[in-house]
């Protein structure tokens, strides 16, 4: 009677054990595809992570002040279809399109004249919403506050 028991206790345990064995090995092939999604969400974001655009005033060769829109591709590839708000972020307008740029060459900042709007309310540099395409062909924004968000279009 007793190496019954005994036999029932060892087949409880085996069975605990091999459901335990079971969840465990669940758990880590779990934890494992997160992080490969964290890793492929890193890669994908690595080239739109170092984007950057903000209003500056500067002074032009003939010493008149101008502000003018930056936007920096700290990046190893161009970043293609860029476009900056045309309307002052506080004033939009509808009917005034984006400011187009299209391509900005890897490791250079690209400098354009903003428009008179932006000249009337400039206060100090700031950062500015920017969307663009990487290399790899998504679109991405950069907000006013550097929130980098993708766009699906």
């Amino acid at each position: 009677m007793a190496s019954s028991w005994i036999g029932a206790g060892a087949e409880v345990f085996a069975a605990v054990g091999t459901v335990g064995a079971f969840l465990v090995g669940f758990l880590l092939l779990r934890r494992e595809h997160r992080r490969e999604a964290e890793r492929a969400e890193d890669e994908r974001r690595a080239q739109a992570s170092r984007i950057s655009a903000w209003v500056e005033a500067h002074r032009k060769p003939d010493g008149i002040r101008q502000v003018a829109f930056h936007i920096h591709n700290a990046s190893e590839m161009p970043i293609y279809e860029v476009e900056l708000p045309s309307a002052v972020p506080d004033q939009p307008d509808p009917e005034q399109a984006a400011e187009f740029i299209g391509l900005i060459p890897p490791g250079q900042t690209v400098r354009r004249p903003a428009p008179a709007e932006w000249q009337r309310t400039y206060v100090e540099a700031e950062p500015i919403q920017i969307e663009f395409l990487d290399s790899a062909g998504r679109r991405w924004v950069r907000d006013e506050q550097g929130a980098l968000s993708a766009v699906d279009r």
